[in-house]
């Protein structure tokens, strides 16, 4: 069945499917170490509430039949270890239906988890590892040649990925069409990493060219992915060099990465395929089922992107098949942040004891410099960035929070880099204030060593007891 199948691309499979695995195993990682405060049984958002209220059927999940926090975590570190077992080769070592059993595994373990990950799994790359991850079942193993159609359906969704975000740019934020974007975006990024603020400082003709290479890259090299070979392949090399361009100049968690996964399949690497039999009926029939499926599916998203309506980041499916991407449709030209403080004087007042709570990756100290996570999540830290935006993405959450921390939870302290109080003496108040946040320039560096400058601009929240926790900002 030479129709069927593309030898060719037997090592790009491998390649993939390697790199896969790694970006499954750091999203099981993220979520064994963070649910507990997040969505645990007294997280912010507890899964149990959340299944109380919305059906199996427009939330399928494991949880919805039962939860625990130890069947969560026992959840999440199986699909550590079965992710690593992939890393390995395992699949390779399996028969055909085995190893497409086996990558099947991580697949649904993640959709229960973000189908119940509520605020906290509301990111597009969530949705994107699911789509990827369901074709990775279908890919085949070392007993079958790669499926033609299942490589296209791969390419598809890089196109989907890369042209639906050029769209979003173009009718979204005028600063795209006028090449100005990035004289603000690495200022006003989500989550900067140690290389953002020389970014930021890069000239503006610079910055010029990075938006017009960013255009060509997500608006017209998508196309070339279906071209005959080499172009395919040099079409997919100039989207890695883009990403890893990314890479450096923030933290996005795994959406580069998996972008680059994606971007790796459609790579022809020189090299002698292996003979590899034919493919069995039964997995043909299976493969191009699915490749039907998700060709009907594909609508949605299609007539999405064509709109002058376009969303961002949209599933239209309880199981997430079939999506729609696209990040940063505008541009914020100031940053703000939350700053969270307590302090354990019995009356709070301006001149008590307020100690400043630290995150791990979102700007807090000015005299901090950003580390690089990604593609590890850090998934409040994100959402600070939101509510700094507006209280509104705050509201189900923030409250909580604020109680959490006012008891010393373990849990929710382990998400933070330092708590100020000890474990045996929480805080008695803690307020939030809003500051606005700047890079410094290269003179201020050199005299203060500080990479950021702040200025207090309101209060988010006010001084709050335990008794009081469940204000909202």
């Amino acid at each position: 069945m030479d129709w069927f199948t593309a030898s060719d691309y037997w090592l790009s499979r491998l390649v993939f499917q390697r790199a896969l695995a790694a970006v499954y195993l750091v999203a099981f990682l993220t979520a064994a170490l963070q649910f507990r405060a997040l969505i645990g049984r007294r997280g912010m958002l507890p899964v149990p509430e959340f299944v109380e209220r919305v059906p199996f059927k427009r939330a399928p999940s494991l949880f919805q039949v039962h939860y625990s926090d130890r069947f969560f975590a026992l959840c999440a570190w199986a699909g550590c270890a079965v992710s690593a077992a992939l890393l390995a080769g395992l699949d390779s070592l399996l028969p055909l239906w085995g190893g497409m059993l086996l990558w099947l595994v991580p697949w649904l373990l993640y959709l229960s988890i973000v189908n119940v990950g509520q605020t906290w799994y509301s990111f597009g790359w969530e949705s994107l590892l699911l789509e990827v991850g369901f074709l990775a079942v279908f890919l085949g193993n070392d007993e079958v040649a790669p499926p033609l159609v299942v490589l296209f359906l791969l390419r598809w969704i890089l196109f989907r990925v890369e042209f639906g975000a050029g769209l979003i740019k173009m009718r979204g934020d005028a600063c795209w069409r006028k090449l100005t974007c990035l004289d603000h975006h690495h200022e006003t990024q989500p989550m900067p990493g140690p290389l953002s603020w020389f970014f930021h400082r890069l000239p503006r003709p610079l910055h010029r060219v990075e938006v017009a290479a960013n255009h060509v890259t997500q608006l017209v090299v998508p196309f070339l992915l279906f071209t005959p070979q080499p172009v395919a392949t040099a079409a997919a090399a100039l989207m890695i060099a883009t990403q890893l361009w990314l890479v450096l100049s923030g933290n996005f968690s795994w959406l580069n990465w998996i972008t680059i996964v994606l971007a790796l399949s459609a790579v022809r690497f020189p090299a002698d395929p292996p003979d590899r039999p034919e493919a069995p009926l039964w997995y043909v029939v299976v493969v191009l089922a699915v490749a039907a499926l998700l060709v009907v599916l594909s609508y949605q998203p299609v007539r999405n992107m064509v709109s002058r309506r376009q969303v961002m980041n949209r599933s239209f499916d309880p199981v997430h098949l079939v999506n729609t991407y696209g990040a940063f449709g505008s541009v914020s030209r100031i940053r703000y942040e939350v700053v969270v403080e307590g302090t354990a004087d019995e009356v709070p007042r301006e001149d008590s004891d307020w100690r400043e709570y630290e995150f791990k990756g979102k700007p807090g100290d000015p005299r901090r410099w950003p580390r690089q996570f990604a593609p590890y999540h850090l998934r409040l830290d994100w959402m600070m960035w939101f509510a700094a935006l507006s209280p509104a993405y705050a509201g189900s959450w923030f409250g909580t929070l604020v109680e959490r921390l006012l008891e010393n939870d373990r849990a929710t302290l382990k998400l933070l880099r330092r708590s100020p109080f000890p474990p045996d003496a929480p805080p008695r108040y803690v307020r939030a204030r809003l500051f606005r946040y700047r890079y410094t320039t290269w003179r201020e560096l050199r005299e203060t060593g500080a990479c950021w400058e702040r200025t207090y601009v309101r209060e988010y929240l006010p001084p709050t007891r335990l008794a009081e926790s469940a204000q909202r900002p």
